[in-house]
């Protein structure tokens, strides 16, 4: 396991890529028995993969993940061929629209969050970020000049621009102010340093305590480094705002199968029934491919044309 980490990170895969493989591989482990998958052999794969669709019936995205994560381990890992997997059955994926929260629903969910959480929520459906890059947001990366948020090795590791609401500009200002009292007061005690990604820690030495690099959105709780000894101050969990989030789903009735990551399918489909361009959606939200901004064509167009016979009557 430590060289699917080592491997991993010398590949520069995200933390969240590297906790599944190793979820994975764990699953694979203990599925043959805890035998060493260089004695399984490759042809473990089949079985191991057919399991999780006969009998586990997971998802087509979850089956993929598990075969991913077990190809990386053969052939990066273990630098094993993989050759012909005879016999491997893959599930069919099927075509999913995404659940989308109409204005009216978003408005009445956010009346009842409040305090960080309804900020972050706000963040979210005013930009279109996912919950990660919100959370992973540093003060450096808002203009609030020119109004933009800039979006630092996202899905992908790509870094993309997005707007930021008119409205929310005051409130993430007075935002700011108090997360840059909190790191200076964290600064006369000591400590005042943020993780930074990858070696810019021994680039950039003074850089970890500038307040540029703070966390928008910073943890309470502050941790030693094990590297540096230092005392980070590292970014809230994602669990804060998807917490309230449901709670407040609850509170305003609203009977949908919905999450915190619907208010970016939301902020891109009210984005399109607005007329903006669909070029200019798969930019802000970081789409590599049209094909993935162009299922919010499908959730926008399929029936608000369309009248009812019924109506006709």
């Amino acid at each position: 396991m430590d060289q699917v980490s080592i491997v991993c990170r010398r590949r520069h895969l995200s933390r969240r890529t590297e906790e599944a493989y190793r979820f994975w591989i764990r699953r694979y482990i203990y599925f043959h028995a805890k035998r060493h998958p260089s004695d399984v052999g490759p042809t473990g794969i089949v079985a191991f993969v057919n399991d999780l669709a006969a009998r586990q019936q997971v998802a087509a995205s979850t089956q993929s993940q598990a075969f991913n994560a077990l190809l990386f381990l053969y052939r990066d890992v273990l630098d094993i061929p993989i050759g012909s997997l005879v016999g491997l059955r893959r599930i069919q994926r099927m075509q999913r629209l995404p659940v989308v929260l109409s204005m009216d629903e978003v408005r009445s969910i956010l009346l009842h969050m409040v305090g960080t959480p309804r900020l972050i929520a706000e963040l979210l459906y005013g930009t279109g970020l996912r919950v990660t890059e919100a959370m992973t947001l540093r003060i450096k990366d808002i203009d609030f000049g020119a109004r933009t948020i800039t979006v630092r090795a996202g899905k992908g590791g790509k870094d993309r621009t997005t707007l930021l609401p008119c409205k929310l500009r005051e409130p993430l200002q007075r935002h700011v102010l108090r997360i840059l009292a909190l790191h200076k007061q964290d600064c006369l005690q000591g400590r005042g340093y943020a993780p930074l990604p990858g070696a810019l820690h021994r680039k950039y030495p003074r850089a970890s305590r500038s307040p540029a690099w703070q966390f928008v959105f910073p943890s309470k709780v502050i941790r030693t480094c094990p590297e540096t000894a230092r005392q980070l101050r590292w970014h809230a969990s994602e669990t804060m705002v998807q917490r309230a989030f449901r709670t407040a789903l609850g509170l305003a009735e609203v009977r949908k199968h919905a999450s915190v990551h619907t208010l970016r399918h939301s902020f891109a489909t009210h984005l399109l029934a607005d007329g903006t361009d669909i070029r200019t959606i798969q930019l802000l939200l970081g789409h590599r491919s049209l094909k993935t901004t162009m299922i919010y064509t499908h959730v926008e167009q399929s029936v608000r044309d369309t009248t009812s016979p019924l109506d006709r009557l």
